[in-house]
């Protein structure tokens, strides 16, 4: 049962699909969107580049029967963090709900960060925890839960992502303010947490799972190789450039990147399943 949307602020959903996405995972990422007990006044949805036929197939039927739907097409795929910067500019609302291609939102989501920012209207950024599949998400292989207050997260942003990008919601000033997403391979969301927080920007983590996250071997295999290695060490970087580490907490972290990017395949998703997952 659907709650009264007048209870809360509107709030607009972006996602961004590109070429290699299943069709069959947009669309049950879009259908727990349509889902949700506070449904979305709009969602944008951005084409990152020319799509196979199958998924114009979804997104044509959904455009049929969902008048909120606005899709943007884009010419050439350019990642992901051009794709929101393009989406977000066309949010009308406020508060953007984030929505990955792949993933799938619980029915109550939107409803628990929507609350969450009535009762703390300081906040511009609330994610929440989410639960890792490969094949079902009756089958949770792991959960990933972060610090849930400002101060908490702020010193978790040091070593690891403070926030679940696949089930934020956020201020869209907040996110302008701070220079909205930039070209950063794989970490576009982890470099603006901390330039929003560094900026000012306040954050909590809903403690309860709130979205399940399509891992696999494929979301394992994209955190590896010479080249993550060496962007996870631009953004360390970066963070001991602002000051927002020191020379310890920037040698630590990057030793651990380089070794974690290119270890073998089972032992990086024992890491990740067992260390950097509860």
């Amino acid at each position: 049962m659907n709650t009264n949307n007048d209870d809360f602020a509107p709030y607009s959903v972006l996602m961004s699909v590109y070429y290699k996405e299943k069709p069959d995972n947009l669309q049950e990422a879009m259908e727990s969107i349509w889902r949700q007990t506070v449904a979305p006044s709009e969602f944008i949805l951005v084409c990152d580049g020319p799509l196979t036929e199958g998924l114009d197939s979804v997104i044509s039927k959904m455009e049929e029967n969902r008048l909120e739907l606005r899709v943007i097409r884009l010419a050439k795929n350019r990642g992901l963090g051009n794709a929101l910067n393009v989406g977000i500019g066309y949010c009308t609302n406020e508060l953007v709900a984030r929505m990955d291609s792949d993933d799938i939102s619980r029915a109550d989501r939107c409803e628990r960060q929507l609350k969450a920012f009535q009762n703390h209207p300081d906040i511009s950024i609330i994610s929440g925890t989410i639960e890792e599949f490969s094949t079902s998400k009756d089958e949770v292989e792991a959960r990933r839960i972060l610090p849930e207050n400002t101060e908490e997260i702020s010193e978790f942003a040091k070593k690891r992502n403070p926030f679940n990008h696949p089930c934020v919601m956020y201020k869209k000033s907040a996110v302008e303010a701070a220079g909205g997403y930039q070209d950063f391979y794989l970490l576009e969301d982890y470099y603006l947490w901390i330039r929003m927080l560094r900026n000012g920007s306040k954050g909590y983590n809903i403690q309860e799972p709130v979205l399940w996250m399509r891992a696999g071997s494929d979301l394992y295999k994209r955190r590896s190789g010479w080249k993550y290695a060496m962007s996870q060490r631009k953004l360390f970087q970066y963070m001991r450039k602002q000051r927002f580490i020191g020379p310890w907490r920037y040698c630590a972290s990057v030793l651990e990147r380089i070794v974690v990017s290119m270890i073998p395949l089972k032992m990086r998703k024992l890491i990740y399943g067992r260390i950097a997952r509860n």
